[in-house]
Parts: structure tokens; C-alpha cells; sequence
């Protein structure tokens, strides 16, 4: 099937092709703003873990400097640009904008599908931010980022894909050499120097590139519920879990190495949850085996949960959420290099 889809991947490199080549040739302008702008993406459709990379980022920044995040709300009913509030919904901004905003409300979070516009209402508003986060940018080349960031999977590295319709690319891969710094993500916790070495040989980084690896912790499960705060998740000995995110593997097997039984229901990257959903969810759980049973789900699908008029149906069962953070091999290298790219920038402000 790949080889039969091949010539319309070639025809669509094409058309990528001469769009970057008009903003390498300044046909096309791109607005390159006074400020520290710092942006995080890929090159596929999703799944490489760019939204706990972004919060890690948040993480090292906002105790030194005013941090905003911009992205473009995928899945909102909203149009145009719209800034976090403690009234928010998932509707309004989007669920990656709504979970940024919900644990980290000291910064401030905002959407726009316009990227430029969006960075122009930041900067005209009230206590300008100092440092900007554009969330999954790396193809939006009207504004000329200062820090890139291309994040790539460790076991879909961009460089083994091919362009959509016969990959999972939305980006031609010579694209890449755009990026300052290459995050292979979520790799083992435990890799050899020599893995690492084999890894950045293949992808054959250009001169002015680092590369870095990263891989995911969880912390323990936090409940949603107040049902879930009477019992004990730890002492459960079944789980269903259900997502809406592009990529869940990593979430599944982690519940499976601390249960005995895991049942799982998948749904769409970016999914809202109607009434029969949570009623499919809930009769699945009835059905599963075992005493002690929890519901888990991830960050980004309780940021679309809340505020649902029927969460309320969850009420009599224990829901939790699994919480996910990245950490680097290089940590503190990683850390200087984020932190000296502002410290650089920052007196153009």
C-alpha cells in the first residue's frame, strides 16, 4: 500500500518544498520579534510528547522570568485569539492550553490560529511576558522563532518515515536542519552512550545542531474525583483505562507494570467525551474483573473532562489521572542551554 501512495507523498513534498523555499528567499516574510521565543515541534502528525516538554520548559523559566505559552487551541470552538482564565474550557482554548493554564496558573496561556496575531495581543497586553513558548510551531515560519526545538520519537525517528499519505510526516525531513535543538523523546530511561551515538549518527544533525534525549516518569496517580480520595490506588488489582491522545502505548504500559489487569478503551486524539462515551466507559468497568477496580485516564483527556455536564456520572466510581513528566540523560546541559538562549535574548526586551 505505502509504494501505491508514494507519488502523491512527492507530488505533496513539492508543494512543502517551494512554501520553505519562498521564506528561505524572503518571498514570504517572517517577523522575527524582540523577545526570547522559544518553540516546540515536530515533523509527524502528534505523539512525540511535546506538551511535557513544553511543561518542563515552563518548569525552568517561570522561576526567573514572566513565561507565556501560544498555541493554536486544536479542538476549541473559539476562533481567533483568547487568553486562559480560571473560567476556561477545553471548548474555549483548547485541552493542552487548559492543562497548561490549570497547572501553572502564574503564567499565562493563550491561543490563536493565527501565530502572529496571536504573539502581537501577548505583547500589547497587560505585564508582558518575558519568555514565549510556542507549542507545536515548527512548520507556522511567519514568526522567526529564535530557539527551535524538533522533538522526534525514538522508536518513529522522522528520519525511518516518509511524507503523508504513505507516513506519518507532515513536514518534508530537510525541513529539520531548521531546528537549533533535536529532542529524541521518549527513549529509555537506561541508554547506553553508544545507543545515543548510533541514534545522532543516523539522523546526521547539521553543525549548528545538539541533539538530546529525553524519556518519561510518571508520578503517582491523582484522583478526580472525591470517590477516588476514600480508597486506595495503590492496593487496586484491575484498571480501565481509556485515552484520547495520539500516541497511548507508553500510558498503557506503564499501568501495566503496577496491575495486575488492564482494560483499555481508545478513542481519537483530541476526543470530546459525550454522554454515551462516559456511559461506555462506565459499563466497561462494570464488566471488568476483580474487587478493587479504578478508572485511569491521562492529563490531557481530565482537562477535556472538566467542567463536562456529565462528569457528574462518574461520581459513584474511583477516577484518577496519571501524571506524565519528561527528564533529560543531560539535564543540566539541557537546562544551561535553555536558560543561556534566554539570558542572551532577554535585553531585547
Amino acid at each position: 500500500m505505502r509504494i501505491l501512495l508514494l507519488p502523491i507523498s512527492f507530488l505533496y513534498s513539492i508543494v512543502l518544498t517551494i512554501r520553505h523555499k519562498l521564506y528561505d528567499w524572503h518571498v514570504l516574510k517572517s517577523l522575527r520579534f524582540e523577545y526570547p521565543t522559544i518553540g516546540v515541534g515536530n515533523l509527524n502528525f502528534g505523539g512525540t510528547g511535546k506538551t511535557p516538554t513544553v511543561e518542563y520548559l515552563i518548569n525552568i523559566l517561570r522561576p526567573h522570568y514572566r513565561v507565556a505559552t501560544l498555541s493554536r487551541g486544536y479542538g476549541r470552538k473559539t476562533t481567533g485569539f483568547k487568553r486562559a482564565d480560571a473560567t476556561c474550557t477545553y471548548e474555549d482554548v483548547g485541552d493542552e492550553p487548559l492543562q497548561y493554564f490549570q497547572k501553572f496558573p502564574d503564567i499565562q496561556v493563550a491561543v490563536d490560529e493565527d501565530r502572529l496575531n496571536g504573539m502581537r495581543n501577548l505583547i500589547q497586553g497587560k505585564d508582558t511576558p518575558d519568555v514565549y513558548l510556542l507549542d507545536d510551531a515548527f512548520q507556522h515560519r511567519r514568526i522567526k522563532v529564535g530557539l527551535n526545538l524538533l522533538l522526534t520519537e525514538y522508536q518513529h525517528l522522522y528520519c525511518d518515515d516518509f511524507l503523508f499519505p504513505a507516513g506519518t510526516l507532515r513536514d518534508v525531513k530537510s525541513s529539520a536542519k531548521r531546528a537549533n535543538i533535536i529532542v529524541v523523546s521518549k527513549s529509555p530511561k537506561n541508554l547506553e552512550e553508544a545507543e545515543k551515538q548510533r541514534i545522532t549518527k543516523k539522523m546526521r544533525p547539521k553543525t549548528h545542531q545538539q541533539v538530546f534525549f529525553s524519556y518519561l516518569e510518571y508520578a503517582p496517580l491523582e484522583s478526580l474525583n472525591e470517590k477516588a480520595k476514600t480508597i486506595s490506588a495503590e492496593n487496586a488489582d484491575s484498571v480501565l483505562a481509556f485515552c484520547g491522545i495520539a500516541n497511548p502505548k507508553p500510558f498503557v504500559e506503564e499501568l501495566k507494570k503496577n496491575y495486575k489487569t488492564v482494560d483499555f478503551l481508545h478513542f481519537a486524539d483530541h476526543h470530546a467525551y459525550s454522554e454515551n462515551d462516559l456511559k461506555t466507559i462506565l459499563k466497561r468497568f462494570e464488566n471488568l474483573a476483580g474487587g478493587k477496580k479504578i478508572i485511569v485516564t491521562t492529563e490531557k483527556d481530565a482537562a477535556r473532562l472538566t467542567n463536562s455536564p456529565y462528569l457528574c456520572q462518574f461520581e459513584t466510581v474511583p477516577l484518577y489521572t496519571l501524571p506524565i513528566v519528561v527528564r533529560f540523560h543531560e539535564e543540566e546541559k539541557f537546562n544551561e542551554e535553555i536558560l543561556n538562549y534566554v539570558r542572551q535574548n532577554i535585553h531585547y526586551c
